[in-house]
C-alpha cells in the first residue's frame, strides 16, 4: 500500500479517541480497530456463531448482539480462551481494516489500534498517546465506572508504558485538558502531510 499509514496507540484511558477525532476533524480518514472488532461479530456473522458455539448463549445480549463485557470478563483470566478468541478475530479484523484502507481518500490514513505491540505490517509510523499509569487508572475508573482493582488489572494486561513508548515515532502527551491537544495534533498533521507529499 503506497499511502502513508499512521497507527495511533496508547493504553486505556490515554485519550486515543480524543486525538483521532481531532485528526478526523482535519479531514484525515480514521479507521478504528474497535469499530472493526464490532463489525466482524455482527448478528449472523460466522465469528459470532463460533463464539456462541464455544462460550454459549450467555454471550448474547438482549439486543441479539455480542455482549462484549461478558466475553471480556470470561476470557480475561483464561489465557487459553483469550488466545482462541484472538486467533479467531485478529485475521478478520486485519481483513476488514485492509478493505477500509483501500478506500482512503485523504493524504494519509490513521488506524487506531489500542493493542499494537510491534512494528511492521501496513503501518509506516506509530503515534503513541501517552499518560502516566495513575492517570490511566483514574480515567478508566471514572469512564467505565469500575473499581480501582479492575482498572489496574486492565492496565496491567496491556503493553507496558515503557515498551509502548519504545515503539513510537511520535508521542502526544495527554495529561492536561482536551483543548491542549489541538496544537499538538495540528503540528503532527502538518508533518504527516509533508511526509505523504514527499
Amino acid at each position: 500500500m503506497s499511502k502513508l499509514i499512521v497507527a495511533v496507540t496508547g493504553g486505556i484511558g490515554s485519550g486515543k479517541t480524543a486525538v483521532s477525532d481531532r485528526f478526523s476533524n482535519l479531514g484525515v480518514d480514521v479507521i478504528d480497530l474497535d469499530t472493526a472488532s464490532r463489525a466482524i461479530v455482527e448478528p449472523g456473522s460466522q465469528a459470532l456463531k463460533e463464539i456462541i458455539c464455544r462460550f454459549g448463549d450467555g454471550m448474547i445480549g438482549v439486543d441479539g448482539r455480542l455482549d462484549r463485557k461478558a466475553l471480556r470478563q470470561l476470557v480475561f483470566d483464561k489465557p487459553a480462551e483469550r488466545r482462541w478468541l484472538e486467533k479467531l478475530t485478529h485475521p478478520l479484523i486485519n481483513e476488514w481494516t485492509l478493505r477500509q484502507l483501500h478506500s482512503v481518500r485523504s493524504k494519509y490514513a490513521m488506524v487506531v489500534n489500542p493493542l499494537l505491540r510491534a512494528r511492521g505490517g501496513y503501518v509506516n509510523r506509530i503515534l503513541v498517546v501517552d499518560v502516566p499509569v495513575e492517570v490511566q487508572i483514574k480515567r478508566t475508573m471514572e469512564r467505565d465506572m469500575v473499581a480501582r482493582k479492575e482498572a489496574q488489572a486492565i492496565v496491567n494486561s496491556q503493553l507496558d508504558r515503557t515498551d509502548r513508548l519504545a515503539l513510537a515515532d511520535d508521542v502526544i502527551a495527554n495529561e492536561g485538558s482536551l483543548i491542549m491537544l489541538d496544537p499538538k495534533v495540528r503540528t503532527l498533521h502538518k508533518r504527516y502531510v509533508d511526509i505523504a507529499n514527499a
